[in-house]
């Protein structure tokens, strides 16, 4: 029976996997990617701690009454930590840091009365933050989660002013409801960053938008990132749809792409799915699926090839027509397909091709009529005729991915020194990542707009490198 119920277990784990979605599109952030990022996040968690505020404090000891208020922290000086925590998400932590504070005090003892600054200074500091990273239910990723721990060591105090020496046996009352109360602000802080804050830049990555008039893109996540301690994997669907049927899509039977680099800081995998539903997204949006040109369109090097292609049928119909304009007329009847080897990729197309010559004043004259086959494999009497098909229907297909290969980046980030790799049904692009302005000036200006709306704002803004085949 126990045999028995492990194998039934074992069937349906294999026949999930089977049914799983592959992704069209996987992303891997390496811990070079990490450590690009320590610095950024640093300035970013020093940011949101300076803007700290606290309350003002009053109290009494025996014949001494005190009053706090304009608490502000001066300077932070953080030692600092960011990396993958397995299984859960990213842990940022700080050690044996310390924080400067500045506030105003009024002191009553007996009839003296007395105010001015303190000046001190938190040591000690340790901040532990673990970040607990999901698909949220629109397939974007998020932040579902902030573990928080964060203590103090100790705090010291310099007073100022006429009886600053005579407080100075009061500093460790004041300094220990400070040190309280500071304590209490820090988790607060770092979770309203990250959980508003970060998760609203996360919102900018493209999930389910627009290209253009034609077709969308969908980058949703298909499950839960992957963390190890030295990566965190996402794979997306990335598929491209028409915008007038968005259910009309391609079924992905495109292999899973493998990662298994970390050199570089990024790694994107694009199999061949991605690359084929968008060209059928293209097809069935009907962008372009004929080419027409003249002999004024057309380059010279196609227009002498067809000239010496077709001299003899020419002759043989009326010399006349040397003179005259020729026109190719292509059209693509089927979607192309893409195909990646570790040799490189191409693009299958399927069409039909029309060589007309244009008297003046008359019809056309029909020279040519013929089905081709993007994958070139035709019989040596066509062969002039491939070289025709490159040169007219290769830019036909870049027109319909003339806007590059769409990425799934949060806005004010991009790929840069990026390296392509070919395999045997996807493509490996390693690269670096730059940010075009700090990460906390990016999360300020993307707050900002989304407070600026009246209503909920999604930036979907897409960052686009353009890879050729």
């Amino acid at each position: 029976m126990g045999l028995l119920k492990v194998s039934v277990i074992f069937l349906l784990s294999l026949i999930t996997m089977t049914l799983a979605e592959p992704p069209g599109c996987k992303i891997r952030i390496t811990d070079r990617g990490l450590e690009m990022l320590k610095a950024e996040t640093k300035r970013f968690v020093e940011g949101e701690l300076s803007n700290i505020t606290m309350p003002e404090m009053r109290g009494k000891e025996g014949r001494f009454q005190y009053t706090i208020k304009d608490v502000k922290i001066t300077e932070l000086n953080l030692t600092s930590d960011l990396r993958f925590q397995p299984d859960v998400g990213l842990l940022f932590e700080v050690q044996n840091s310390s924080i400067t504070l500045n506030f105003q005090r009024r002191i009553l003892y007996w009839l003296f009365y007395d105010e001015g600054a303190i000046n001190a200074s938190a040591e000690g500091v340790n901040i532990f933050t673990v970040l607990h990273l999901i698909k949220d239910q629109d397939g974007r990723l998020k932040i579902s989660n902030i573990t928080c721990n964060a203590f103090i060591t100790k705090m010291r105090a310099r007073f100022s002013g006429t009886l600053g020496r005579v407080y100075d046996f009061i500093g460790t009352l004041l300094t220990t409801g400070m040190r309280f109360v500071l304590n209490k602000q820090i988790c607060p802080a770092l979770n309203h960053a990250a959980l508003v804050l970060v998760n609203q830049l996360l919102e900018t990555v493209p999930v389910r938008t627009e290209v253009n008039s034609y077709v969308g893109i969908d980058y949703s996540l298909l499950n839960d990132p992957v963390v190890t301690e030295t990566s965190l994997d996402m794979d997306f669907r990335g598929m491209f749809y028409d915008l007038k049927n968005e259910n009309d899509t391609l079924v992905n039977n495109a292999v899973n792409p493998v990662l298994r680099e970390y050199d570089r800081m990024v790694y994107l995998a694009l199999s061949e799915y991605f690359f084929d539903s968008g060209l059928y997204s293209y097809f069935k949006g009907g962008l372009q699926k004929q080419l027409l040109l003249n002999s004024f369109q057309m380059p010279k090097d196609l227009e002498m090839l067809l000239r010496t292609t077709y001299l003899g049928k020419i002759m043989m119909l009326d010399p006349a027509f040397m003179e005259h304009p020729l026109s190719l007329e292509l059209e693509v009847t089927s979607p192309p397909r893409s195909t990646i080897k570790t040799s490189g990729a191409m693009v299958a197309v399927n069409c039909n091709v029309k060589v007309l010559v244009l008297p003046p004043g008359k019809p056309a004259v029909q020279l040519s009529s013929l089905t081709m086959e993007g994958n070139f494999n035709l019989i040596p009497l066509q062969g002039p005729l491939k070289t025709m098909l490159q040169i007219s229907a290769v830019p036909l297909i870049n027109n319909y991915i003339k806007r590059g290969v769409q990425i799934p980046l949060p806005d004010g980030m991009d790929f840069i020194e990026e390296v392509v790799e070919y395999h045997n049904g996807y493509i490996i692009v390693g690269a670096n990542l730059h940010f075009r302005t700090g990460l906390r000036e990016i999360i300020e200006r993307n707050h900002a707009n989304i407070t600026a709306c009246a209503k909920p704002c999604t930036n979907t803004k897409i960052r686009s490198n353009k890879w050729r085949f």
